[in-house]
């Protein structure tokens, strides 16, 4: 896999309303992209999810609901081959990570063996979605592992987002 087809993002949220209402429009756009969204989840998010795509105006609703909102645990390789299974036929894929800090860092190292040993033409998005009130200190060394950051505005350079950030990679 090409370096440049890979990219990491980073998401902060303080509670799972505040996840859920960052990654709708988010999702919805890569839908219409006809990207492929797959996630990779600690928690489950499907009430949320459903909540908020019954009151909001999204036009692909079934779409939304049809991704896997449940929880995705335990975490093995076999597991994570499995669900990247489903991105055949897609030319981008967008993988959505939530969870605590060692499970996201799990999922990305079994996700970047998988990745390593195939041959992927498209591009892959890793979404790493992280609870900020639990990254007390960690915010520097969290943001050095991504290449942009998703917000409620959606995808966004780092240094557009924290001004005194300076990228230690």
């Amino acid at each position: 896999m090409n370096e440049k087809n890979l990219i990491k993002l980073a998401a902060f949220y303080v509670s799972d309303w505040h996840l859920t209402t960052m990654l709708l429009p988010y999702i919805n756009k890569n839908l219409k992209e006809e990207v492929k969204v797959i996630t990779i989840l600690e928690n489950d998010l499907y009430e949320n999810i459903d909540t908020l795509v019954g009151k909001l105006n999204f036009e692909d609703k079934e779409k939304i609901l049809d991704i896997n909102w449940k929880k995705n645990i335990p975490l093995n390789y076999e597991k994570i081959c499995s669900i990247l299974e489903k991105r055949k036929n897609y030319q981008k894929i967008c993988i959505i990570i939530n969870g605590n800090e060692k499970y996201i860092e799990n999922a990305n190292i079994l996700l970047n063996k998988i990745i390593d040993k195939e041959i992927i033409d498209g591009e892959i998005k890793i979404v790493n979605c992280f609870d900020v009130t639990r990254l007390v200190g960690k915010l520097d060394s969290v943001l050095d592992k991504h290449d942009k950051i998703l917000n409620t505005s959606g995808e966004k350079e780092i240094t557009d987002v924290y001004d005194n950030y300076i990228v230690n990679k």
